[in-house]
């Protein structure tokens, strides 16, 4: 088992490095890329680690921005699992049960696909005007966007559950609340997973829009206070520091769920 992860993990390595490499030949020949790119507006990737480091820890550069990491951190990710969470929390019952019951489904599938297309960009005007600015903001934004990932997964594998199992509940004397809850939501599981696994990615992406409403610190404002320096260097800093939050939460998410769930196979 130990053996197939380093395998795994060697062979991930070598993309990347290539992309660093094609990074710093890029900037130092400032190629011009299909779409208009150009490569000679980005910082070196030596700088890039230079200011990633003082970020961490400080002791290189001494800026406003040194030593600033953990705190931003810290602020984007309360924000990004208190707005997964909340959503979780209300689309896998309503999923579950849109995908059980013709009833609810009907109820509730034309309002979940009529605003399900309506990106984040669009509600800020409208979330700046009803809830103001700050963390409440931020996390409804988060919410929203986390929320239908999640109900659609929860729908698509409640639908799928063979009717034998929920046959066999019913002759054990299964309630109603019960066979959701014991059958459909562990054979649901493995499509519910995928849907929580993009919503919780799609917070992550929304973050740095839903830290433009005002909050002081987090990862997101950082880098648009570093567009207003022109510190492109840190603009990337936050880009992968977000890349690497977003990864191991996903990481979290997966190893939290197969204890959950008793590592069912198809949880990935």
């Amino acid at each position: 088992m130990r053996s197939a992860g380093l395998r795994s993990a060697l062979l991930g390595l070598p993309l990347p490095l290539l992309l660093v490499l094609a990074w710093h030949v890029g900037r130092a020949q400032e190629w011009e890329l299909p779409l208009g790119i150009r490569m000679g507006f980005l910082p070196y990737p030596a700088d890039v680690a230079v200011s990633l480091v003082d970020y961490a820890v400080g002791g290189l550069r001494e800026d406003a921005f040194s030593r600033a990491l953990w705190g931003d951190l810290g602020a984007s990710a309360l924000r990004v699992f208190s707005g997964f969470g909340l959503a979780t929390l209300l689309a896998v019952p309503l999923g579950v049960l849109m995908g059980r019951s013709a009833t609810v489904h009907a109820l509730f599938d034309p309002l979940v696909n009529l605003f399900r297309p309506i990106p984040a960009t669009a509600w800020v005007p409208l979330v700046a005007l009803l809830i103001g600015y700050g963390n409440q903001a931020s996390v409804f934004l988060i919410t929203l966007s986390a929320f239908f990932p999640v109900v659609l997964g929860a729908v698509s594998g409640s639908r799928q559950v063979p009717e034998r199992l929920l046959e066999a509940a019913r002759m054990l004397g299964t309630s109603g609340a019960g066979t959701l809850w014991r059958v459909v939501l562990p054979a649901a599981a493995p499509a519910v997973v995928n849907g929580m696994r993009v919503g919780l990615g799609l917070a992550w992406v929304v973050l740095v829009l839903s830290e433009t409403t005002g909050v002081p610190t987090g990862l997101g404002s950082t880098i648009f206070l570093a567009r207003d320096v022109v510190r492109t260097d840190l603009v990337v800093v936050g880009m992968i520091c977000i890349a690497v939050a977003g990864f191991c939460s996903d990481r979290l998410l997966v190893l939290a769920l197969r204890v959950l769930f008793r590592d069912r196979p198809l949880i990935k």
